[in-house]
């Protein structure tokens, strides 16, 4: 058996999707499925067993000898919320839980970081230097939470006998639908050209920028699927992992793709961003990802033009689930 934690959410349900695609069908999916909003993920997949995560472990302390491996994707993940005590229960203490159990019953373990510990970025997007983390300022509880979780997990004496954490960069495709305002700017953008026929990139606060010149690194929600795939069989090399596509791209280039997509002119306005973010807004990240690559991970990754394609054309105009 499989593990997928956070299974009805955007990118542990893409997994499941990915692991059915490859035959995997004896999956164990946690979360809190009275959640509604997010049943729509898992609709249709084949699965083992639904259980709730607030019984989870003491579902593995009767099943363990069965699980082959952990998929902790679960996560508190709103960027805007300010409370750090709103984090702790599950980004923390719910992940050291899950580290305790895999190292007791051996399970390897795949956990979600974030490229959100790297804060700013003065101190670079390297993954290599792990001395560095405790180092590392986010900008928002969020990430905070995130980075404290790796460096307790660096700094423990015992270890599954395989892990890796994922710092995942700006995430987006299908199954984001109910993300509301956490859900990628692609989806934002869709809705917003669909309801009005323009959309609107906030204005940049930031003098190095100018306004839709803010940089991310994009990356497309089935090649990150694709790298815990890859993960899944190798179970080696254990550590903290980049998952971005290594290529930062601006969000005039985002909206101009999205415009071109549903075959529309574009029209781009531009709004104050919000005071309650402005402060701790990234204006540029680019994942270094030669680590993977060190480790064998040769797939390239998806073009930001040819994901926001398939991913408007396939799932957004159909409104069809990864």
């Amino acid at each position: 058996m499989i593990v997928v934690t956070g299974a009805a959410g955007f990118i542990a349900s893409c997994l499941v999707a990915r692991l059915n695609a490859a035959n995997f069908n004896d999956l164990v999916v946690v979360d809190n499925f009275a959640v509604e909003k997010k049943l729509p993920n898992i609709r249709g997949k084949k699965l083992r067993e639904y259980v709730d995560r607030e019984v989870f472990f003491e579902w593995l302390d009767q099943h363990h000898e069965q699980v082959e491996f952990v998929f902790h994707l679960g996560a508190r993940t709103d960027t805007a919320e300010m409370d750090p005590a709103v984090f702790d229960v599950l980004n923390l203490e719910y992940s050291k839980q899950m580290w305790r159990a895999c190292c007791r019953y051996q399970l390897p373990l795949v956990y979600a970081s974030s490229a959100a510990t790297y804060g700013d970025g003065r101190l670079g997007y390297s993954d290599h230097d792990e001395a560095l983390f405790p180092l590392y300022h986010p900008l928002n509880p969020y990430g905070a939470s995130k980075n404290d979780f790796d460096n307790w997990a660096l700094a423990q004496p015992e270890k599954p006998y395989f892990w890796a954490g994922l710092k995942f960069f700006n995430v987006y495709g299908p199954n984001e639908y109910h993300k509301g305002r956490m859900a990628s700017v692609m989806l934002h953008a869709f809705r917003q050209i669909q309801q009005n026929g323009s959309m609107t990139l906030f204005r940049s606060h930031n003098p190095a920028y100018a306004d839709g010149g803010q940089m991310r690194d994009f990356v497309y929600v089935k090649d990150v699927v694709d790298v815990c795939f890859f993960l899944l069989n190798h179970r080696k090399n254990s550590g903290i992992y980049n998952l971005g596509s290594g290529q930062a791209r601006t969000f005039m280039d985002l909206a101009l793709n999205v415009f071109d997509a549903l075959g529309r002119t574009a029209d781009i306005q531009f709004k104050d961003t919000p005071e309650d973010i402005r402060d701790k807004y990234q204006y540029y990240t680019q994942a270094d990802m030669s680590k993977l690559a060190g480790i064998g991970y040769a797939r390239p990754f998806t073009a930001l033009e040819d994901g926001i394609r398939d991913y408007v054309q396939h799932y957004l105009v159909t409104g069809t689930y990864l």
